[in-house]
């Protein structure tokens, strides 16, 4: 049976102190996009995908997802481990020399729920595409999900992927773009402007559709079942997910400060004060 909204709600609180303890333990990370993600990420594992007990590499007869901006690591591992890939216990070793665990995410140490090295920005989506036609090829029914942000769509493999997918007819791949709207240095319209990023994807023949509260389960739930709904049709299909960068301490929110900065010993107390429920099972 899958959780209803509270219990993903209350799932997604514990996700964000998962994510503030991590990077304050090692004075390094990346808590602003692994918050603004977090509600989407606890949505799609909890209740969206279609998965299997255990991990495998192969990834058959389930739905797969692909981590595009790897940097957001913190909340990758927390919805992983809260999800049963590894244990809860193992995010104490975040960024640790010789921890499974790094800031962008490998393949070689073999941790569970992990499927590509992402630590280098715009790959995701060709990765995604080679899964789809794989499945394509097996006659495996299955979705592939991606995750990319606003900020890495200024990488031009990116629009090579997405011209491929559209021409070839990848319908059973749903790529999600966290538009938050800022980056490492600033706002993504100072650093480049990109325009609609929906009339760009439209022009590239992709079924687009956008979910404006990004940081609510409910809308999440809703919008993803559409964009599943979409797929088979001939189209890959983009979602475009309306986010806030830091979303859940007020103190990184609005702001692209937090993109890559860890918080302090008296701002971890804050922020976690602002992430409190009854029963959290910190780590």
């Amino acid at each position: 049976m899958k959780p209803n909204t509270q219990q993903l709600n209350d799932l997604t609180i514990q996700v964000r102190r998962d994510i503030l303890r991590m990077v304050h333990a090692v004075n390094s990370g990346h808590p602003g996009g692994s918050l603004g993600c977090t509600e989407f990420l606890v949505a799609l594992y909890q209740n969206i995908m279609e998965r299997k007990e255990g991990f495998d590499m192969d990834g058959i007869g389930e739905d797969l997802f692909f981590l595009s901006n790897g940097h957001i690591s913190p909340v990758f591992y927390s919805v992983l481990a809260r999800s049963g890939y590894f244990p809860v216990s193992e995010l104490a070793t975040f960024r640790l020399i010789n921890s499974r665990l790094q800031g962008h995410p490998t393949t070689h140490d073999g941790l569970p729920g992990v499927r590509i090295a992402s630590g280098s920005l715009g790959q995701g989506l060709s990765v995604g595409i080679g899964a789809a036609q794989a499945k394509k090829l097996n006659g495996d029914n299955h979705i592939i999900y991606t995750l990319h942000g606003d900020g890495e769509l200024q990488e031009g493999q990116n629009w090579e992927a997405i011209m491929y997918a559209s021409a070839k007819k990848v319908d059973n791949l749903i790529a999600t773009i966290d538009l938050n709207g800022k980056q490492i240095d600033g706002s993504t319209d100072e650093v480049l402007a990109m325009g609609s990023v929906r009339a760009k994807f439209e022009a590239f023949d992709w079924d687009v559709l956008e979910i404006e509260k990004g940081n609510d389960i409910e809308a999440i739930i809703a919008g993803m079942n559409d964009a599943k709904s979409r797929t088979g049709k001939g189209k890959p299909v983009c979602v475009l997910l309306h986010t806030e960068m830091g979303n859940g301490v007020d103190f990184m929110m609005y702001s692209h400060a937090w993109h890559g900065k860890a918080p302090n010993d008296t701002q971890l107390e804050i922020a976690l004060g602002q992430n409190y429920t009854e029963g959290e099972s910190d780590y």
